[in-house]
């Protein structure tokens, strides 16, 4: 790879792989940030709205012991029917062993979110009412109801009224807490939700900022793969010149220098020959004068092969008639030649280029294709010349050394250097299809398909 396409790959590399790590970092910073959110929530609810919740109702329910002490006591000072206030301990009893329970479980809720000094006051508070009671009962057990019940009005009912008050500041106290906490809880959901926001913005301008260093350093990419691809074609349209003013070349030395003299030697011997009949010579100089005509014969078949002179002389159709046949004797190969349409003439330049794309199709079906059979087209049409070359063998392949696909290569840019459209399809009977359409009056470049 050139330096400068190696460098635009380097960077198109760079900007990915920025993006990448611009990318993943972000995602894994904001999925951290998250599941620490998501970890606070949680340690929120758990230590503080579900404990409020289950204190509040042991809270609810230390109340509810307390309310119906306090209507057991209503009973026991308004009671009509003046049962003796013993009759009621048993109900204080299940009072008290209900409480108790409820007591000792919101003591142990209630660590987290109140102070010792609040939850001592409770205990405190609630051991001096069941004293208080207890001497109640006592002094009932004693006979000296008069004194139970002025105990209950000025000892019992006042504990009781301040226990039930402490229990509701406790609850409001839950409550304000659990408001404080939904508000936490909110401000958490507002925060992640802004956060998000943030994240996705941050994200698109990450992917964003890529797709612009990567357009970027494509397209310094593609202009540099088109500057390639523009002096790849331009020296090889200058290696086609150079090897067709080559061939012509030694084609014309050919014909002309070594055909002359073998064309002069011949002569010499038959001169030789009729002037020496009857020489022992004679014989030798046949078998040599043959051999010379031999020589000529393959030199010009050779300069032919290399540059007809008859594309010179006689143009493009002449030509085929001529190699056609040629190389059908030489390969064994069945070629049908077929021509329709008005004649045209076809410029000199052209014609060689559309003649070596045939030379080139018929060399690949003998190497490649393992057809014996070929089908040669030659259309005139109103506005361009069609050529088509079709084998029904193996079809396109490129051989181990690549040769085929330099002979391809080849193809392709003279169809280029002669604005001609060229083409490679497979025939509904297999093999390959190749098809040259040179526009007619026109200089435009070729538009080369493979399918």
């Amino acid at each position: 790879m050139a330096p400068p396409l190696a460098k635009a790959h380097s960077a198109i590399w760079r900007a990915g792989l920025l993006g990448l790590a611009v990318t993943l970092t972000a995602v894994v910073a904001y999925s951290w940030y998250v599941t620490q959110q998501i970890a606070g929530l949680r340690e929120l609810q758990t230590s503080i709205t579900e404990r409020n919740r289950k204190d509040s109702l042991q809270l609810l329910r230390i109340q509810n012991n307390l309310n119906d002490a306090a209507l057991s006591m209503r009973d026991m000072l308004d009671n009509p029917e003046h049962y003796p206030l013993t009759a009621f301990q048993p109900q204080f009893q299940r009072i008290r062993t209900d409480l108790k329970d409820a007591l000792q479980r919101e003591q142990e809720l209630a660590v987290a979110t109140r102070t010792p000094a609040q939850r001592q006051y409770l205990s405190d508070s609630v051991s001096q009412f069941w004293n208080a009671v207890d001497e109640m009962f006592a002094l009932a057990r004693r006979g000296n109801e008069a004194q139970a019940r002025e105990e209950i009005l000025t000892s019992l009912q006042p504990r009781q009224a301040a226990l039930s008050n402490a229990v509701a500041r406790f609850l409001v106290a839950n409550n304000e807490s659990e408001q404080q906490a939904q508000q936490r809880v909110t401000s958490i959901y507002d925060r992640v939700q802004r956060q998000a926001y943030i994240f996705l913005i941050a994200t698109l301008a990450a992917i964003v900022l890529t797709s612009a260093l990567i357009i970027r350093s494509n397209r310094a990419l593609f202009r540099q793969l088109a500057i390639v691809s523009q002096q790849r074609g331009e020296l090889a349209q200058k290696l086609i010149s150079t090897q067709e003013s080559t061939l012509s070349y030694v084609s014309r030395e050919l014909h002309d220098e070594f055909g002359q003299i073998l064309t002069a030697l011949g002569a010499m011997l038959t001169r030789a020959e009729k002037r020496n009949p009857d020489s022992e010579l004679t014989e030798s100089l046949r078998e040599i004068r043959e051999v010379a005509q031999s020589a000529l014969d393959k030199t010009r078949t050779l300069s032919q092969a290399l540059h007809p002179v008859m594309l010179d002389e006689s143009g493009l159709e002449q030509s085929l008639d001529w190699y056609l046949p040629t190389i059908e004797r030489q390969t064994g190969i069945d070629i049908s030649y077929e021509k329709s349409g008005a004649p045209f003439e076809v410029p000199r330049s052209a014609g060689v280029h559309i003649y070596r794309v045939v030379q080139e199709a018929l060399n690949n079906i003998k190497r490649h294709s393992g057809a014996q059979r070929a089908w040669i087209r030659l259309r005139y049409l109103a506005d361009a010349l069609e050529v088509e070359i079709e084998d029904h063998g193996r079809g396109l392949s490129i051989s181990s050394n690549g040769s085929r696909g330099i002979g391809l290569v080849g193809m392709r840019e003279r169809a280029q250097l002669i604005g001609a459209e060229l083409k490679f399809s497979q025939p509904a009977e297999g093999g390959t299809l190749v098809r040259l359409r040179v526009p007619r009056g026109t200089e435009r470049r070729a538009v080369i398909q493979t399918h």
